[in-house]
């Protein structure tokens, strides 16, 4: 069995957000990085920030498309070809009423947050099953278990992914891939600009990247199932799958009273890369 210093973990979404802040916690574990992205310079700004020593390889790739998976698959290959940890970061967010939302916003979003995920797993599984503990980590969202007004689409790329991580984690056990399904709740980062004026409204808490990646990074190490906010939220998530209606009264509230400063329900977007 390999040393953990050893791993290979690929991280997408790595060039901002909680996506370099995982970059840090792996590196400081002592991983080999493969770092993925859209844009190359993000990516750059990431490793700069790295500790000394590290050397990740770089890979700006679109993970919608094939030959972006490919260029992936490719970097791992080269790194021996046994990948002990896949974290599929990388997401899109866009908010609006669904009445607004362009069929081009919709389809990004279930693209980058739930079939990207989806066949990057499949395309990196022999890698995964080379290594002698591999895991896949699943960044998901609170959103993905408690469906906010706005958020109608980016929701529901979310509880699929929620249902793609407890699918896989019952598919590929006999294999020995565990899968590790991390939610966090609102963060800092530059993907909350698509909703920067609804955190007052819906009463949303924005955490800081570093410490919502140690907490993914944790749960992983420790081949967690899933991994959540401390907090009130623990309590949501449980009232929303006992008791709906009660969150649907309070949402809908605090939706009313946002109404009329959403009028039109304008598009904003962000992206993970």
């Amino acid at each position: 069995m390999r040393r953990k210093k050893d791993r290979l973990v690929v991280i997408t979404g790595a060039g901002s957000g909680i996506g370099a802040a995982l970059a840090g916690e792996a590196a400081r574990a002592g991983a080999r990085l493969i770092l993925a992205g859209r844009r190359k310079e993000a990516l750059a700004e990431t490793a700069a920030h790295l500790p000394a020593g590290s050397e990740p390889i770089l890979v700006p790739a679109d993970i919608t498309k094939a030959e972006g998976r490919l260029a992936i698959a490719e970097a791992v290959a080269g790194a021996g070809g046994a990948l002990d940890m896949l974290i599929n970061n990388a997401g899109a967010v866009r908010t609006g009423s669904i009445a607004g939302m362009t069929e081009a916003a919709v389809m990004e979003m279930l693209l980058t947050n739930l079939a990207a995920p989806l066949l990057l797993s499949r395309d990196l599984l022999p890698f995964l099953k080379r290594a002698a503990a591999p895991r896949i980590v699943n960044v998901g969202s609170m959103f993905g278990d408690i469906a906010f007004p706005l958020f109608a689409a980016y929701s529901a790329t979310k509880f699929g992914l929620r249902g793609l991580s407890d699918a896989l984690r019952r598919e590929l056990a006999p294999d020995g891939v565990g899968v590790t399904y991390a939610a966090p709740r609102a963060v800092r980062t530059p993907a909350a600009q698509a909703f920067e004026e609804l955190v007052e409204p819906f009463a949303m808490k924005l955490d800081d990247p570093a410490k919502v990646a140690r907490r993914i990074w944790r749960a992983a190490e420790k081949q967690k199932r899933s991994v959540y906010p401390a907090g009130p939220e623990r309590f949501f998530v449980l009232l929303q799958r006992l008791v709906p209606g009660a969150v649907d009264g309070g949402l809908i509230k605090q939706f009313t009273a946002y109404r009329g400063v959403a009028a039109g329900g304008a598009e904003k977007e962000a992206r993970v890369s």
